[in-house]
């Protein structure tokens, strides 16, 4: 049987070279996009779990990106900048960062996940435009709550700085790091999906009252997939947030969601692979194309076009590539040798 482990050593083998020379080779510029592709991959991933593979359709995901950057972005000032600079005193600094930057980030999701608990309970009862609707008034619910609230600067955004403890640098832009926090996330919603369990998840999305029928807890297992999927929203906030050093309620408003919802749809509803390859020209392709001014948008918006026409089905349709797609195969296999 074929394994990935050869993919996966020189995948970290790649991320201590981002690390360790990337930012010795391009300017700062160019790192920032790198990262933020980063997050786009991470945030279309996540969103695939609810629209590709449980067949829902959801366009609030930019409002639990919020959530999870918002706090993240308050632990890290008001309790994390002190915590940051106790390691620093009885450990080497990027040790205490690289121990410290986790905690964040899982404070992040976590708070996307009780969110998305909130708001997927009662909206995940709801189908099609309906559901489409809710997630969208949802979202735009949660960026407007944050942009009344002082404590995370309101309409002015929020620093990550912090007035108790100035000299803790709360940024972290380590693109070896971030990615592999990108690179986790995928393959545990990997595992998820193309576990035998997540089969209740494609189950829902081929036909709910099928599945019903046949004893599956739709209503439920919506909401672990709504659930799941905007803790890793959340992380892909906490990313954002970290990596910029600074957030506002604009990044997060529904162009972001839309956004979003292409890369799923481009990329092929129901492939992992998919999503990840239309983020990550989709985030690239404006800046590729920054030197022909106002042109480019126009050209970009003619390849999504094109692209949709030929490929409907999306650039992967429901195909994965790589250990992706063994990940994918896996289940097959076992019911074959049983």
């Amino acid at each position: 049987m074929r394994r990935p482990w050869i993919g996966l050593v020189l995948a970290a083998a790649l991320l201590v070279l981002l690390d360790a020379g990337l930012p010795h080779v391009l300017n700062p510029y160019y790192l920032t996009i790198l990262t933020r592709i980063g997050v786009a991959v991470l945030a279309a991933v996540s969103l695939q779990l609810i629209n590709g593979f449980t067949g829902q359709f959801s366009i609030g995901h930019a409002g639990f990106m919020a959530v999870g950057a918002y706090v993240s972005a308050a632990l890290s000032v008001y309790l994390g900048a002190g915590w940051l600079v106790a390691l620093g005193a009885v450990l080497p600094v990027p040790l205490a960062r690289a121990l410290y930057f986790p905690v964040p980030l899982v404070a992040g999701g976590l708070a996307a996940a009780l969110a998305g608990l909130g708001v997927g309970i009662p909206a995940l009862r709801l189908r099609g435009d309906y559901l489409a609707i809710a997630t969208l008034g949802f979202g735009e619910i949660i960026r407007i709550a944050i942009l009344n609230v002082d404590a995370v600067g309101g309409a002015r955004g929020f620093s990550l700085t912090s007035a108790a403890q100035p000299a803790a640098d709360l940024r972290y832009d380590g693109l070896g790091a971030i990615y592999a926090v990108v690179a986790l996330s995928v393959l545990v919603i990997a595992r998820l999906v193309y576990s035998t369990g997540g089969l209740a998840f494609r189950a829902v999305r081929e036909d709910e009252t099928a599945a019903e029928s046949v004893g599956v807890a739709t209503t439920r297992v919506k909401v672990e997939a709504f659930v799941v999927s905007s803790f890793f929203a959340g992380v892909a906030g906490a990313l954002f947030a970290h990596s910029e050093g600074y957030v506002h309620t604009n990044s997060f408003a529904f162009l972001r969601s839309f956004e979003i919802v292409v890369f799923v749809v481009l990329g092929g509803l129901g492939s992992i692979s998919g999503a990840i390859l239309a983020a990550t020209v989709l985030t690239a392709a404006p800046e590729v194309l920054r030197g022909l001014g106002e042109w480019r948008m126009i050209l970009y918006s003619l390849l999504l076009i094109v692209t949709m026409i030929l490929r409907p089905q999306g650039l992967m349709g429901q195909r994965e590539l790589g250990p992706l797609r063994w990940l994918a195969t896996r289940p097959r296999q076992r019911h074959a040798a049983a």
